[in-house]
């Protein structure tokens, strides 16, 4: 039994949360030129105002949401119900990326990671699932990252963020497939953003925004759950997971330049 994709994005009604920079922005704009309707959630006000602005006519919504907080999720999803009378795919975005070892450990940034990067999309498929349900349809797609694949150096909080959003996303899939609800789980490797502004390495097949954007919508309209890239980075952690820890440790030491 394989879940559903999207055979075309033209009047989807699309809520993008983390649509005011970076990927989400990118994934925005694309949903526009393809026809959507895309409700746009995130922080900054200005930025999201600024987007829908430039949207055709009628196709946008502009709904401010800190996704540390429960009742603003549930009320802009209420708001997308009142206005477009049901929601097709929500696509969760918005995280928080801060470089951490343990040598630099911080409780305070590690909470906050772990809040908005797990509980956060947890807060939006709680307030989205109901509806979808009730009409056994819809699309539930939320970026996590190669990072959650295994222990890497510096995601000493964002990796374990990332892993958690695997896993939710996996049991996601089990319980909704025989509802008629889609799950994508998005797992970027190296996006050239605000947030990977911060590091200071190399890195390995960088990617812009806009690609990254083409990706994910490909993807979940052809009904991938499993939708990772760039393939050449992103199979090459995932061969990791599978070696034994002596030689995973040996290999990201040798080779992982970070």
């Amino acid at each position: 039994m394989k879940q559903k994709g999207i055979s075309t994005y033209l009047d989807k009604r699309v809520w993008v949360i983390g649509a005011s920079s970076g990927i989400g922005q990118a994934c925005a704009k694309a949903l526009f030129s393809a026809g959507a309707k895309v409700a746009l959630s995130g922080r900054r006000v200005e930025h999201l105002n600024e987007l829908a602005s430039k949207a055709p006519a009628d196709k946008a919504l502009a709904l401010p949401v800190d996704v540390l907080n429960e009742e603003q999720i549930t009320q802009a999803h209420r708001t997308i119900l009142e206005k477009w009378g049901g929601l097709d795919l929500l696509l969760f975005v918005s995280g928080t990326y801060v470089p951490m070892r343990a040598t630099d450990f911080n409780l305070k940034l590690a909470e906050k990671m772990v809040d908005t990067n797990l509980l956060g999309p947890m807060r939006a498929v709680a307030a989205v699932l109901p509806a979808m349900l009730k009409r056994h349809a819809g699309h539930i797609a939320i970026v996590g990252s190669v990072a959650g694949y295994s222990g890497l150096p510096k995601a000493l909080a964002y990796g374990p963020s990332k892993a958690g959003i695997i896993n939710f996303c996996e049991t996601l899939y089990y319980d909704l497939l025989p509802e008629g609800v889609s799950v994508h789980l998005i797992s970027p490797g190296f996006v050239a953003t605000e947030a990977t502004a911060q590091n200071d390495f190399e890195m390995p097949a960088l990617m812009t925004a806009e690609a990254a954007a083409m990706e994910i919508l490909k993807g979940i309209q052809a009904g991938e759950f499993d939708i990772h890239f760039p393939k050449r980075f992103s199979r090459f952690l995932k061969f990791l997971r599978i070696l034994p820890y002596p030689s995973y440790f040996w290999i990201v030491r040798r080779f992982v330049k970070i």
